[in-house]
């Protein structure tokens, strides 16, 4: 079917776009409060908090002033205990991997860019299926710099071997559509995502927004 989006190629987020972690991540993150004496969140909250990374996960959890040094060393220990716990409850989103089979159908190539680290992501990756067709994993520790930095997705075009202005980036936080607009990408929110309470995807200035995976599909390919 034809393009009439002039897209070569897409790059997703993973948590949040591809993959629905929260349920492993808010496990994880109730497991450490638990450890040390304090009340766990509700599913929800820490939901909508998944996008923003470990670090603020801990410092949500624990709503308390946290020295630097105290802060970091309970990221890790998430970190830890989550890698055990990496795919217990995490899916693929409805339509995500209808998504990816079309992509494929058609000659699109499509690669994944991440803030979470590679020895979380790539097994994450491995266990969802995601890693024998996509063309590029960059995970947020792949360069020095990530994500709202565009690095990784210049990286990512590299290897596709595609200019930038051929690729759409598609994520659900605005680090994302600041990464992509700074690498002269097109982008795109995925509202089904983490989007926060105090968040409206309409104020990031993407070229669109997707509230549900198989929209990118009818985007990309619609004859109208």
């Amino acid at each position: 079917m034809p393009n009439h989006a002039h897209v070569n190629a897409v790059l997703f987020d993973l948590d949040g776009t591809l993959a629905d972690t929260s349920p492993d991540m808010a496990d994880t993150l109730n497991q450490l409060l638990i450890k040390y004496g304090k009340p766990t969140l509700d599913y929800e909250i820490v939901r909508n908090n998944t996008s923003r990374g470990s670090m603020a996960l801990v410092q949500l959890g624990f709503n308390e002033p946290l020295a630097e040094k105290h802060s970091y060393e309970l990221r890790d220990e998430f970190l830890k205990m989550y890698a055990n716990n990496l795919c217990n409850r995490t899916t693929l989103f409805p339509g995500v991997t209808e998504l990816l089979e079309y992509l494929d159908a058609c000659g699109i190539p499509w690669g994944i860019v991440t803030n979470k680290p590679g020895r979380l992501a790539e097994p994450l990756v491995q266990e969802l299926g995601l890693a024998f067709n996509a063309v590029c994993m960059i995970s947020g520790d792949t360069l020095t710099r990530r994500k709202p930095d565009p690095d990784q997705l210049h990286h990512a075009a590299n290897i596709l071997g595609i200019s930038e202005q051929g690729i759409i980036y598609m994520g659900d936080d605005p680090r994302d559509v600041i990464a992509g607009k700074a690498a002269n990408m097109k982008t795109a929110v995925a509202a089904y995502g983490y989007i926060q309470d105090n968040e409206d995807p309409r104020d990031w200035d993407a070229d669109i927004i997707f509230h549900q995976a198989l929209d990118l599909k009818d985007w990309l390919f619609s004859n109208s």
